[in-house]
């Protein structure tokens, strides 16, 4: 098997920037990289995606957005993720089941028992090697996604900031739950900083 790490992390926190310096980094070194996100990554996934980010869709019920994503989830595990680490690749995923857990868990506090037997099922109980949590404040986050050139806000960035800060916190004691799996960084350091970081966990993995 090949090797599954995951990025997290609240609106803003820098994931796509580092994801990408670590594939590149992997690729450098020979690695077979597979970049991908959640939702998409598929066809069916990026769908979803539609579905899930548009802004028109107020009437969304919780119970809907997080069976979406889960849905796109399946999709994603079974169509590409796993071949691609049967292979022997390595994955490299902008969030995964955790955001779930975080965003509709306890930002839209749906159970999380129950959250976590439909994510089982859609993922046939995968589960990433590493998970990657970029901590950053609320605000700092939101700050920066306002100052980027990234167009209109999408339906889950418009979300109250009481919103944003149930979903801060449930990263965060995702993390201590386990925290084996996960390496927490602070994003308020420099790109570089935490890059280093990173490519030290994930190269002491592979060896």
């Amino acid at each position: 098997m090949g090797l599954f790490v995951t990025f997290e992390g609240p609106e803003g926190s820098g994931k796509t920037t580092q994801i990408r310096l670590l594939a590149e980094w992997l690729r450098a070194r020979g690695a077979d990289v597979l970049l991908t996100r959640e939702p998409g990554g598929t066809r069916i996934g990026d769908a979803v995606r539609g579905l899930l980010l548009d802004p028109a869709n107020t009437e969304m019920r919780s119970e809907t957005e997080f069976l979406l994503f889960s849905a796109a989830r399946a999709q994603i595990v079974g169509q590409v993720i796993r071949p691609h680490l049967a292979r022997g690749g390595v994955v490299l995923c902008d969030r995964f089941a955790d955001s779930s857990l975080a965003y509709q868990g306890y930002g839209r506090q749906l159970d999380l028992a129950l959250l976590r037997t439909v994510t089982t099922f859609a993922t046939a109980g995968l589960t990433p090697d590493l998970t990657v949590c970029l901590n950053l404040p609320v605000l700092e986050g939101l700050r920066r996604k306002q100052g980027g050139d990234q167009g209109e806000w999408n339906r889950m960035e418009r979300e109250r900031l009481e919103f944003h800060e149930r979903v801060h916190a449930g990263f965060l004691s995702l993390a201590a739950a386990e925290p084996s799996r996960w390496l927490v960084l602070d994003a308020m350091r420099g790109v570089d900083e935490v890059q280093e970081e990173i490519r030290k966990r994930v190269g002491g993995l592979l060896a």
